[in-house]
């Protein structure tokens, strides 16, 4: 038997793959570009008080905070009726949801409002950042789901990318409301492609006891049937399996390994291009180093992703995280600008990539009847460090700390994410309860 009969069931199998984690790589890039284009904004709203107010470093770092509080919810949210309700209504919830927020932003008129429609939004990207893993994982075959789960969750530097180019192009030219206003594109792009070509999972169909659905949207779309039997109805699901000592300590070393991740990943795009404005550079030479930052972190996390697929996301992991930590102690020291970008790039690869591998780690360690709490706990927890890694930008900065004290601070809690990484135990195992992908085998319509 060749690897493609392997990996796919039939073609029609590979193609509706394809569709699904495009749509959810498309969800996420927006994800990336809500997390960055307020990064670039936030030089040009400090510097005009007549936008939205009076803005200080700390209120910057505040206002930063304020969508990460909003993600931290809706992820949560998520995790408690994800489970339960499926991951397509979630999904196009979600989609509906941010698309709103983001368009709502664009048109605020003081710092208040702002920072509600912020919080607003943020509830939209949690949901769809918890979702996305569930919906890769339930459908992409084995062998290929850290893949996957990073082409997926790339989508987030990605986005980065896009939010960058798109402010130094059109920044002076729409301003920083034309720039939020792209962010509600998802509503006429993602949304009608959404409802036309995401399935419900047929995994979360059977495990729920829905057969002969989880049967129809099977045949419907090529894929194989789930091969086990449906989670006995004793079992727990969702939240309160987590609790259950199959899960609980890889659920709090993994929740500890996303806060690190992403307290990196927003404190570098919330202040990198005020840190290095400061450091001399002009508005496109700082918005450049942001770009480098996330285009770093798509080519890496890939590069990485396959090797996870091979080795195991746990090493590879570890890895990144000492990745980031050693970069961002180079960016102390002075190089001339081709070093520096060279060690933002790897910087980008062990935060931003690392957060990549995180999601693809855990959205793979969880069973159907727990995997969106899993991941929704993940993205929620880690919101945390989200939350606190543009308010210690700004504390720093607001004291008037030397630049490389922010660098020497994100490169000890990097150091301390590879050492918690070591400790997750390998994926529990529950025989006979949890439907698989069976892709070896065709279905029969």
């Amino acid at each position: 038997m060749t690897q493609a009969t392997k990996t796919w069931a039939s073609p029609q199998h590979r193609h509706s793959v394809i569709w699904i984690v495009s749509l959810a790589t498309l969800a996420i890039i927006f994800d990336g570009y809500d997390l960055v284009v307020y990064g670039t904004v936030l030089p040009a709203l400090m510097a005009d008080p007549a936008q939205l107010g009076e803005i200080s470093a700390q209120q910057g770092g505040a206002l930063g905070s304020y969508a990460l509080i909003g993600v931290m919810v809706g992820a949560l949210l998520t995790g408690a009726f994800g489970d339960r309700f499926g991951r397509r209504k979630m999904m196009l919830i979600n989609i509906v949801w941010f698309s709103i927020g983001m368009g709502a932003a664009a048109f605020a008129t003081s710092i208040t409002m702002f920072g509600a429609l912020r919080f607003f939004t943020g509830i939209g990207v949690g949901g769809l950042v918890a979702t996305a893993g569930a919906v890769v994982a339930e459908f992409a075959p084995p062998g290929k789901r850290n893949l996957f789960n990073a082409i997926v969750y790339s989508g987030v530097p990605a986005g980065g990318v896009l939010a960058s180019l798109l402010a130094i192009l059109l920044r002076d030219v729409i301003g920083w409301r034309g720039l939020f206003l792209i962010g509600a594109l998802p509503l006429v792009i993602l949304l009608p492609l959404a409802l036309l070509k995401l399935p419900e999972s047929p995994a979360w169909l059977q495990a729920r006891g829905r057969t002969d659905e989880a049967r129809a949207v099977c045949a419907e779309y090529g894929f194989p049937l789930p091969s086990a039997a449906p989670v006995a109805p004793v079992e727990k699901i969702g939240f309160a399996a987590l609790t259950t000592r199959r899960y609980a300590l890889g659920t709090s070393l993994l929740g500890m390994m996303s806060f690190a991740g992403l307290l990196l990943t927003y404190g570098l795009n919330t202040w990198l291009p005020k840190i290095m404005a400061d450091a001399g550079y002009n508005a496109k030479g700082s918005l450049a180093f942001l770009l480098v930052l996330n285009g770093g972190a798509i080519v890496g996390g890939l590069f990485a992703s396959r090797i996870a697929d091979g080795r195991g996301p746990q090493p590879v992991v570890a890895t990144t995280f000492g990745l980031a930590a050693l970069a961002l102690v180079l960016l102390t020291f002075g190089f001339p600008l081709p070093v520096l970008l060279a060690a933002v790039a790897v910087a980008g690869v062990g935060t931003i990539g690392t957060q990549v591998l995180v999601y693809g780690f855990v959205s793979n360690y969880y069973e159907t009847r727990a995997r969106a709490a899993g991941v929704a706990w993940c993205a929620g927890f880690g919101r945390l460090g989200g939350i606190v890694g543009p308010i210690i930008g700004g504390l720093l900065i607001g004291a008037g700390l030397s630049n490389n004290v922010n660098f020497y601070i994100f490169a000890g809690i990097a150091l301390a994410g590879a050492v918690v990484t070591f400790f997750v135990p390998p994926r529990p195992t529950a025989p006979n309860t949890e439907p698989e992908p069976a892709v070896a085998a065709t279905v029969e319509a």
